[in-house]
This record gives structure tokens, C-alpha cells and sequence, in this order.
């Protein structure tokens, strides 16, 4: 039996507004539901209106588990390269809740295939959920940021590492996920001084999602995973903490939630006894 993680003394996020890109399952629902325990609004914009059998989840069972944990929530079915979608849900956000405090950007496409491998669809794919969905939702949000207490741009890619074992394991993706972090980096430098807080925030050890089970390493690296919460929790403390104390990071939730305080993670572990998979762009 897994004990519960110790619990980071954080703030609040009651009647924020959070405004996510995917968020329908994994990471990004963990996020949105820990939100939720404290009151905040959310508005999901995510592709899956009907059940998968390879996935699981809709954007209508996390709308629904997001209010039962206690938040107020808006999903809009859609797809994040979609400009209309967009406005549709900054515009949706603005009208129910008043306003937005943060962006939290999510949505990723993840194909591992090397550079003569992958297929021209599959790389432009990565490059628009990813990179363009991360600045146009960026973009739609901004002027409302700017009129927000406290606002947060928080992005879910990893740090640059220029390793070459990263660099020349996948190529496509890496372009993809160190475009969402350079977006990340440019709005902390574009906005410092009008604050508007932007990091990323990336997990130390593979999370047990769907893109693990179906993609990178099936039941033994869900094993070897920790579950969706410790990024959940980790997000919850950048997103509480003054935007002027903490902009223009990449950010790994281990390290974060050490730096205030958490000091055992065994009950983050899908299995305490089982030695943690690090993950990508993530030196041992």
C-alpha cells in the first residue's frame, strides 16, 4: 500500500481562471483537477468528444471530474490548430469567468520516429499542436493576462539539453518540445517587465499516462513511473508563487517540490519498489 506524497505548503488558486490546451486525461487533468480542489475555474480545450478504446476519457468525464473536485468548468470541443477554436475558447473563458490568470499549455504530440522515418504529416503535426498551439493560445490569452493578478504562462516541455544522445535520438519531436520551451523562455523575456510570470515545467521520471503505456514502454515503464500528481502538485506551486519571483525557468517538478519542502516522494511511485525510468531530455 502506497502512502500519500507529503504535501508542499502552497497557496491557493480559487477563482483563478485556467485556460488549458488538451487536458482531457493524463497530465493536464491532474493539473486542472488540483486546481479545482481549491475553486478554481477551468476551460479545456481538447479533440476527444467520444470514448477511445486506446484511450481513456473525454473531454466530457474530465469536465465532469473537475467539478466534482470542486472547480467551475468550461470545456470546448476542438482542435488546438484550430485559430477559431481558440478565440472560441478565450472568448468563452472571458464572458463565464471574467477573465484569465493563466495558460497552461498542454497539448503535445509525441512520435519518437528518427529523421528518415518520420512522415511529413507526422512532423508538421508535431509542429502545429506543439509549437503553434503553444504560441497562438499564448497569444489569443495575452491581453487578458495583462490585466490578471498574478499571471502564469506555464508550459509543459522540457530543458534545452544539447546533449547530443538527445539531439540525434529524435529529431522531429526534440524541434517540437524545445520550440514549446523557447516559446516559454521568449514570453518571460518579452513580458518581464509588464508581469506576466512564463516557465516550463518538465517530470524527472516518466509519468504513468497514456503516451507511456501506448508508446514508450507499456506496463513495465508504467511501473517504473510516477503517477500524473507529482506534475499536478509541482504545477499548483509554480502557479501560486508571485509571478516576479519565479518567471523565465525551466523547471523540474522533483527539484521544485524539493526546493519547498517535500522530502519523501514514494507515494508519487505507480510502485515504490521499483527503480524510476528518467525521463527524456533528463540527465541521470
Amino acid at each position: 500500500m502506497t502512502t500519500a506524497p507529503e504535501q508542499p505548503p502552497q497557496g491557493s488558486l480559487g477563482g483563478k481562471t485556467i485556460l488549458i490546451s488538451g487536458g482531457s486525461r493524463g497530465i493536464g487533468l491532474a493539473i486542472a483537477q488540483r486546481a479545482a480542489r481549491d475553486g478554481a475555474n477551468v476551460v479545456l480545450i481538447a479533440k476527444t468528444d467520444t470514448p477511445d478504446p486506446r484511450l481513456e476519457g473525454t473531454i466530457h468525464t474530465a469536465a465532469a471530474s473537475i467539478e466534482a473536485a470542486g472547480g467551475r468548468v468550461l470545456a470546448f470541443v476542438g482542435d488546438i490548430r484550430s485559430d477559431e477554436t481558440i478565440s472560441r475558447a478565450v472568448e468563452g473563458a472571458v464572458t463565464a469567468f471574467g477573465g484569465i490568470d493563466v495558460v497552461l499549455n498542454n497539448a503535445s504530440v509525441l512520435s519518437l520516429a528518427g529523421t528518415l522515418d518520420v512522415s511529413p504529416k507526422r512532423f508538421d503535426l508535431m509542429q502545429d499542436v506543439n509549437v503553434r498551439g503553444t504560441f497562438m493560445l499564448t497569444r489569443a490569452a495575452l491581453p487578458h493576462l495583462l490585466r490578471a493578478d498574478n499571471p502564469h504562462i506555464l508550459t509543459l516541455s522540457p530543458p534545452l539539453n544539447l546533449d547530443p544522445k538527445w539531439l540525434g535520438a529524435h529529431p522531429a519531436y526534440t524541434l517540437a518540445k524545445y520550440g514549446m520551451t523557447l516559446c516559454a523562455l521568449g514570453f518571460a523575456a518579452e513580458f518581464a517587465d509588464r508581469g506576466v510570470a512564463s516557465n516550463a515545467l518538465w517530470p524527472r521520471t516518466t509519468i504513468a499516462t497514456a503516451a507511456v503505456a501506448n508508446i514508450l514502454g507499456g506496463e513495465e515503464m508504467m511501473r517504473r513511473s510516477r503517477h500524473p500528481a507529482i506534475m499536478a502538485d509541482a504545477a499548483h506551486a509554480v502557479l501560486t508563487t508571485p509571478g516576479r519571483e519565479l518567471t523565465g525557468q525551466t523547471i523540474i517538478d522533483e527539484e521544485l517540490l524539493r526546493s519547498r519542502g517535500v522530502r519523501d516522494f514514494s507515494g508519487y511511485a505507480v510502485d515504490p519498489a521499483a527503480e524510476l525510468m528518467v525521463d527524456l531530455y533528463v540527465d541521470p
